[in-house]
């Protein structure tokens, strides 16, 4: 799974925009149908919620798979399907009413909040980015300066360009020397054989993947080069108007999912096999490796799986709006919220 797949592109806010308007009328039916649960173990019939993912199923998601086979989301009187985005993104179905909840990535709730979407992000998935510039070994890309000369595959956003500048910048390196290429459907792999020596990819995933194919990497992690790119991806999201219309709904949701994620941090090899029962088409030698990767990064440094702090939805923000990718500020304080995690 590649940034290119995860990442806001700029056609998505005017489908969010689009999607608001053309649903605003159904906004909020899955908050308004039946009664939140109380707390686990509720006698009602479990009421149907819905979470649709950001790409395919994968470690990221791992968590949600665990809630749902453990009994978590039962217990709390749910019962969660977790589907995947529709044409529209995952965004625009959340943002529109049509599902409670979803997955998504810091930069897109940015983006989508100064154009007026409702996103809400209630969870970080993962404390700390975990993506970068990954170059084949044999390519000789070991520092942001070496990309000066090499082609770079793509997917034609913006975005792209300034995180690139910004690394390139702290070594005097000079972007415009990149040739940016678009790598259109081609996976990681076949495109760095083929047309691209380097590529902005998650870790978790391909990086993995390419260690058990026996391909080294040299990954340069955007985070290790500004605290501003060290941005939440992925997060757990909902809209303004399940939250002010079924709180209860949301805490019930968050107290299951976060078993789910704490499950799998203590016991990954377990919560890998659960999410290949869920999804056996996945490869089970990469699910397994990512998993044990992946598992001590969900909560890392923070108090609670979940956690997020206003300095990192402060920074990013600031550096997209440096890199002239907002119009405006964001208000931070509305972007985010820790108020649906429970205490422990």
């Amino acid at each position: 799974m590649s940034v290119k797949q995860r990442t806001w592109a700029l056609l998505a806010v005017c489908a969010l925009l689009l999607a608001l308007t053309a649903c605003g009328q159904n906004a909020g039916k899955t908050a308004k149908t039946g009664s939140a649960a109380s707390g686990p173990n509720t006698a009602e019939k479990p009421r149907d919620v819905k979470i649709v993912l950001d790409w395919s199923p994968n470690t990221n998601h791992t968590g949600l798979y665990v809630a749902k086979e453990q009994g978590y989301y039962k217990e709390e009187g749910l019962n969660v399907d977790i589907v995947l985005p529709g044409a529209g993104g995952a965004d625009a179905m959340v943002a529109s009413g049509e599902v409670p909840f979803g997955v998504s990535v810091q930069e897109n709730v940015t983006q989508g909040r100064i154009q007026g979407v409702p996103l809400v992000s209630i969870a970080a998935v993962i404390q700390h980015n975990t993506s970068g510039f990954a170059a084949p070994a044999d390519k000789g890309i070991k520092t942001p300066k070496d990309f000066e000369g090499k082609a770079y595959g793509g997917w034609g956003s913006p975005v792209e360009e300034a995180v690139m500048k910004s690394i390139m910048d702290q070594s005097g390196a000079d972007v415009g020397k990149v040739k940016f290429v678009n790598m259109g459907e081609a996976d990681y792999f076949t495109a760095v054989k083929r047309d691209i020596d380097f590529a902005w990819i998650f870790y978790a995933w391909t990086g993995i993947e390419a260690e058990l194919r026996g391909e080294p990497l040299d990954m340069q992690y955007v985070k290790d080069y500004s605290e501003q790119l060290d941005y939440y991806t992925p997060v757990i999201v909902t809209n303004e108007k399940t939250i002010s219309d079924d709180p209860e709904l949301v805490k019930a949701f968050m107290r299951a999912t976060s078993k789910g994620y704490r499950y799998a941090i203590e016991h990954p090899e377990e919560s890998a096999e659960m999410l290949l029962k869920a999804v056996p088409d996945l490869d089970k030698d990469l699910v397994v490796a990512s998993q044990k990767w992946l598992s001590p990064k969900y909560q890392e440094d923070a108090a609670r799986w979940g956690e997020q702090k206003k300095e990192v939805w402060q920074n990013y923000s600031d550096w997209m709006q440096k890199f002239g990718l907002l119009e405006k500020p964001l208000d931070t304080d509305k972007a985010f919220t820790n108020e649906f995690l429970p205490e422990s």
